[in-house]
């Protein structure tokens, strides 16, 4: 009995020193963001705002963050463009070297960041392409579609055929029936997608640094100010940027458990038809 009691107490200390692991440096970070002595010194003294004042009126910095939300929304557009398609293939369709086209969409995944980085470099300049943020986006969009394929295919696997296949039978046709049934339903899918691919965007650097011209991301932006030293303002925007993730994390989680339980989009539309 005692050994059954002391086996649940040593897994929830082992977690607890996870994510002690995990976390205690984030909060350490978020804690020097309000450091009145700055970077150094232990423990934290004169708490304060004046950093995150400072990073108000660091235009430079603010230009990064601008770089990268635009980098990332386009990222996030090109992947599932393209991702959203070539998962409906892999589920849906027959043809000659699908095993093979399966395993090249998740090559970019495996990849390192400095390959896909350098080969992209090694195109645009040979095709005469000027580095600029759109070369990034075209980068990262590339870099960034086995995320979207392979989220949409999951969704796709998990998807009920019986509402496609009675769209069918009520006279739909195929693209009628992929936007108002197929694509509603897959909602959840494609969110996460997009979330996870909007993360991964805002957070990527090796790509970023062969392919950007004169103006910076915010990853480029920090990693260039860190070579000169860690600054306050670098710990105030880090804080941001983990309280707009954790943001993120929440409104989806609120739509997942919202989705939980609710019927399947296009029951009703089909219902009406039956009518």
């Amino acid at each position: 009995m005692n050994a059954n009691l002391r086996r649940p107490r040593a897994l929830s200390l082992h977690a607890i020193l996870v994510f002690a692991f995990l976390y205690f440096p984030i909060a350490i970070l978020i804690l020097y963001s309000f450091n009145g002595a700055g970077v150094g010194g232990f423990p934290p003294r004169n708490l304060t705002f004046n950093w995150y004042r400072i990073l108000l009126s660091d235009g430079p910095l603010w230009d990064s963050v601008l770089n990268s939300l635009l980098v990332a929304a386009a990222s996030m557009g090109i992947a599932l463009a393209l991702g959203i398609p070539a998962a409906l293939a892999l589920d849906r369709a027959d043809f000659p070297g699908k095993a093979v086209f399966r395993h090249l969409v998740l090559l970019p995944l495996i990849l390192p960041g400095i390959i896909t980085g350098l080969s992209l470099l090694m195109l645009f300049r040979e095709t005469g392409v000027k580095l600029s943020l759109l070369t990034i986006i075209l980068g990262h969009g590339t870099a960034l579609i086995s995320v979207a394929t392979t989220e949409v295919f999951a969704g796709l696997q998990k998807l009920e055929r019986a509402q496609e296949e009675a769209s069918l039978d009520l006279g739909a046709n195929y693209w009628q029936t992929f936007w108002r049934i197929t694509l509603p339903n897959l909602k959840l899918p494609i969110i996460g997608a997009a979330l996870l691919i909007f993360t991964l965007s805002m957070d990527e650097i090796a790509v970023s640094f062969f392919l950007i011209g004169r103006d910076n991301t915010l990853p480029l932006e920090i990693w260039g100010r860190m070579r000169r030293g860690i600054t306050p303002e670098i710990n105030a925007i880090s804080t941001i940027i983990f309280l707009f993730s954790l943001l993120a994390i929440v409104l989806w989680y609120r739509l997942r458990t919202q989705a939980v339980g609710t019927p399947e989009i296009g029951a009703e539309w089909i219902q009406t038809a039956e009518r």
